[in-house]
């Protein structure tokens, strides 16, 4: 928001003016190597077992994450 870069104007108070969530305001998206990464792991997974839907898919994904 050029309010916050050029004004000085509190992120908070811009954020509200505007309707904007501050959380969306500070959104950094992933970077595209983490994205390919999760892909592979994922066609990895529902090759190996092709009766999972997509939470037993997120569940490995979530542990092997941490």
């Amino acid at each position: 928001m050029d309010a916050v870069a050029q004004k000085g104007v509190r992120i908070a108070l811009a954020c509200r003016t505007f309707g904007v969530s501050e959380r969306c305001y500070r959104y950094e998206p992933t970077l595209k190597s983490e994205n390919e990464r999760i892909g592979e792991l994922l066609i990895g997974l529902t090759s190996a077992h092709r009766t999972w839907g997509f939470g037993l898919c997120d569940l490995p994904l979530k542990i092997s994450s941490r």
